[in-house]
């Protein structure tokens, strides 16, 4: 079944706030885990046209945001349905958020950020043609952790 990308409703964006719990480490993930995301997230305002819903049949099954980081370059975060990580899903799923975005605006690169606990992303991010740049402290969800930041090259 396809998927269909479009503009995250409010309804969808509670639906992941409060309903979406990853397993183990990837709870990290769990937007409860840092109130700045949440925040964002929930308002509809901070959100404006950067959040967009991954829906298959009626079913949501994750989400990209984009932002702008340069005339050049988009910057994504994404999230799949807890349920449906950790099997086999992910490269498609990036895909066609990479496929999305370049076709809505046509930038040179993608970046990203990782944290580097991550693995089983990290390899889904490198299939899907994204390549290590560097990696950085970040204080986030009550600590310091380490992310690898990646990018992807569009042309």
């Amino acid at each position: 079944m396809k998927n269909r990308i479009e503009r995250m409703t409010q309804e969808q964006a509670e639906e992941i706030a409060f309903h979406w719990h990853y397993e183990g480490e990837y709870s990290f993930y769990d937007m409860e885990a840092d109130e700045e995301d949440l925040q964002e997230l929930l308002s509809a305002e901070a959100r404006g046209d950067a959040y967009y819903s991954v829906i298959q049949g009626q079913e949501l099954v994750g989400f990209f945001c984009f932002f702008p980081v340069s005339n050049q370059t988009i910057e994504i975060g994404l999230g799949m349905k807890p349920e449906l990580t950790g099997k086999g899903k992910g490269q498609q799923f990036v895909e066609a958020g990479i496929q999305y975005i370049i076709s809505k605006s046509r930038p040179d690169h993608l970046t990203l950020s990782v944290a580097t606990f991550n693995q089983r992303a990290i390899k889904v991010y490198k299939k899907a043609g994204f390549v290590e740049e560097g990696s950085f402290l970040q204080e986030t969800n009550g600590g310091r952790y380490l992310f690898i930041k990646m990018n992807y090259q569009c042309y």
